[in-house]
């Protein structure tokens, strides 16, 4: 299995944007071979940004990155910019190869 998270630091009093962002796009994900789940989750805050990671996970790195590469993908993140002043810096990718 495989999971993949990217980190979002949202800036303060903007998180309801970010969450309802996430609620209203048409991911297609259930559709997508090897997609296991997803979850958007919600961390702490500070004076600044409150942090959120997107999480799904996979039957593996391939499938993911299969999808990544796909018209599906490409539709799921074509709205992704327009609210720019939300966000404190790009998304930070990280993947991991589940091993137990």
């Amino acid at each position: 299995m495989y999971i993949a998270m990217n980190r979002f630091r949202i800036a303060i009093g903007k998180e309801d944007t970010f969450i309802k962002i996430w609620q209203d796009r048409e991911t297609q994900l259930n559709a997508v071979p090897g997609f296991i789940n997803f979850n958007l989750l919600q961390g702490k805050s500070d004076e600044q940004a409150t942090l959120f990671a997107s999480h799904s996970s996979w039957d593996s790195a391939e499938d993911f990155i299969n999808w990544t590469k796909s018209e599906s993908f490409r539709l799921a993140h074509a709205n992704a910019g327009k609210v720019k002043d939300i966000y404190l810096g790009p998304p930070q990718f990280e993947g991991f190869e589940v091993i137990l």
